[in-house]
């Protein structure tokens, strides 16, 4: 992940200022694919990634952190074959969410609670295998609810609209829907 000011400078505070082998605007590393990104409400970054089989992550992105990849992970190639040295090393940051089996996690929003005060800060994320939302609970360990209809299909990327509701794109319709509380609609 890159950390950069509006202007394309590198911000003085970042963590690999100074050193001759890193450059400066890396902020932390050892990604596989992120796909979705999002500042929570405390204004913390949270990234989704996109892992391979069994190793879709969530993780809060912390400054000069590595995430492991390709040295670690909680998924397998395709072909079934092992990934780098095992799940965990030290020195390297497990994810706060892995997902096995993968839903091919594709975008990020973190719930205001605009509309549904009980989602306050609530994680979702697409599907574009699966053809759901994940709604993710932080204070439940991250348990997780399919949020699912017949139009659902693969979920590409999700917002939160200025009223709190929440959009998402649909590949499979090629169409952009709103979910709203039932008392709303």
């Amino acid at each position: 992940m890159l950390r950069l000011n509006r202007n394309g400078t590198v911000p003085g505070d970042n963590p690999f200022v100074g050193q001759a082998s890193v450059r400066p605007e890396i902020w932390s590393y050892g990604h596989r694919n992120p796909q979705g990104a999002a500042l929570d409400l405390e204004g913390r970054r949270w990234v989704n990634e996109h892992g391979a089989r069994g190793g879709d992550d969530v993780n809060l992105i912390a400054r000069g952190t590595n995430y492991g990849w390709p040295v670690i992970s909680c998924g397998r190639h395709y072909s079934g074959r092992k990934i780098g040295e095992g799940m965990a090393k030290p020195g390297m940051e497990q994810p706060m969410r892995y997902r096995d089996p993968f839903i091919a996690a594709s975008g990020l929003v973190i719930c205001s609670g605009a509309l549904w005060s009980e989602w306050r800060g609530h994680l979702f994320s697409g599907s574009l295998n699966s053809g759901f939302l994940s709604r993710l609970d932080p204070a439940a360990g991250f348990a997780e609810e399919r949020l699912e209809a017949p139009r659902t299909g693969r979920v590409r990327d999700l917002r939160e609209g200025p009223d709190g509701a929440i959009w998402f794109l649909s590949v499979t319709d090629r169409a952009l829907y709103r979910i709203l509380p039932e008392t709303r609609q």
